[in-house]
């Protein structure tokens, strides 16, 4: 059964779906290297100007597979594909919108700080999108924050009502599609241009930080409580 779904919904917009809802859409192996080929087949159609990503079920995405990753000869597998989904998804020549309903955790809100991992793939592009303080205080708390703090924290676009985020990312898409499409394609590379450094170097460096953590007696101990669903001893 595929765990990602492909839908085209006209000639210029694809919506992804994660398809685990038993698992809260928890990125495995699988998932990670289907949303990899989607991401690609939908960059190489020349038509393709949108790429909406939602989750099925109860919630969009509770990051890593904290059971798969107990397996530490998957470490490295599962890191890698990270990366690489994230930098498919920056370098992804359509404009891409998440449409995020329930719970988007572990990753995106740095709780994977509590699991004894270091949140640094996903700190590339919070680094881009959130002041310093507010970064700080998602890494470094591990608090899970509500659709109006990560709104008032410029974490999201918008918020509207569960029922409606469908309807608000097709109708953004609507309006990114009144753009000239090479314009808009430009307009993206320039944006990573004015960085004053890649997408690419920063996941790199990234990577490194976190198998770092990802081998650590630490991250065995958070990701061995999480499953067996029990409070982390650190001092183990």
């Amino acid at each position: 059964m595929p765990v990602v779904l492909v839908e085209k919904k006209t000639p210029n917009i694809t919506v992804i779906t994660l398809n685990r809802p038993d698992r809260r859409n928890a990125l495995s192996i699988q998932l990670l290297t289907e949303l990899i080929a989607s991401i690609k087949l939908a960059s190489d159609e020349t038509r393709e100007r949108i790429l909406i990503l939602r989750g099925a079920g109860m919630a969009f995405c509770t990051g890593l597979d904290l059971k798969e990753a107990q397996d530490q000869t998957k470490a490295h597998a599962t890191a890698d594909l990270v990366a690489h989904v994230l930098g498919a998804l920056n370098d992804a020549r359509p404009v891409t919108i998440a449409a995020v309903h329930g719970a988007a955790v572990a990753g995106g809100a740095g709780i994977i700080t509590r699991r004894g991992l270091v949140a640094g793939l996903v700190m590339t592009f919070l680094r881009r999108q959130l002041g310093e303080r507010d970064m700080r205080e998602l890494l470094l708390s591990g608090e899970l924050i509500d659709a109006k703090r990560a709104l008032e924290m410029g974490l999201v676009n918008r918020v509207v009502a569960a029922g409606e985020v469908m309807n608000e990312a097709l109708n953004f898409a609507d309006s990114v599609l009144q753009g000239a499409p090479n314009a808009v394609l430009q307009t993206k590379r320039m944006i990573e241009e004015l960085w004053s450094t890649s997408v690419k170097d920063d996941l790199e460096r990234a990577l490194k930080h976190h198998m770092q953590a990802r081998r650590s007696a630490e991250a065995r101990e958070g990701i061995a409580a999480f499953n067996e669903k029990r409070k982390a001893n650190w001092m183990k």
